[in-house]
């Protein structure tokens, strides 16, 4: 009976933690799909910016993804590389995978044109200088040069896709 009760309290407590994050917008990350889940998502929903983890039920796609990205890699990454780096979103109903690098992000890029970080790197930095990414962050759209103590966009680092998402950074996964 003990063990029965117990393990309602932890069934009762868990169900209202998951109301009170979902009543609060705090739901959890999404969490890897299973592959055909993850396809016919795509179908039914076309479009959907959620970045999700790896999933190995889409190992082989992702690998050849991963060729078409990066044709001049020696070798497709090992499994453990795809569980840290791989994501996948839906994009006009199709599976679309990146690959987080230290430059590479796969979120949706940022399009402000104000970047703070831009902004205090140049407040201090000679003209002509150009702020780091560092700075800038690594999803920031635009290039800044630093004029007369101030940001100035020079130019764009990313091309983007009719999603936002750097448009470079993202393959179909093909189903075999």
């Amino acid at each position: 009976m003990t063990v029965f009760r117990l393990s309602t309290l932890g069934f009762i407590a868990s169900s209202v933690l998951a109301l009170l994050a979902f009543a609060a917008g705090t739901a959890a990350p999404a969490k890897a799909a299973p592959a055909e889940d993850l396809y016919k998502l795509c179908r039914q929903v076309k479009n959907d910016d959620t970045v999700r983890p790896y999933s190995h039920g889409l190992y082989a796609g992702t690998v050849k993804a991963f060729k078409k990205l990066f044709p001049d890699a020696k070798s497709a990454p090992e499994e453990s590389e795809l569980q840290t780096e791989a994501n996948y979103r839906c994009m006009d109903g199709k599976v679309l995978t990146c690959f987080i690098g230290a430059n590479l992000p796969c979120a949706k890029i940022n399009a402000e044109r104000n970047n703070p970080g831009a902004a205090e790197y140049c407040k201090t930095a000679k003209n002509g200088d150009t702020p780091p990414m560092v700075s800038t962050g690594h999803d920031a759209l635009y290039a800044y040069t630093c004029q007369n103590g101030k940001a100035v966009v020079s130019g764009t680092v990313w091309a983007l896709d009719k999603r936002g998402f750097a448009k470079k950074l993202w393959a179909e996964v093909p189903r075999h």
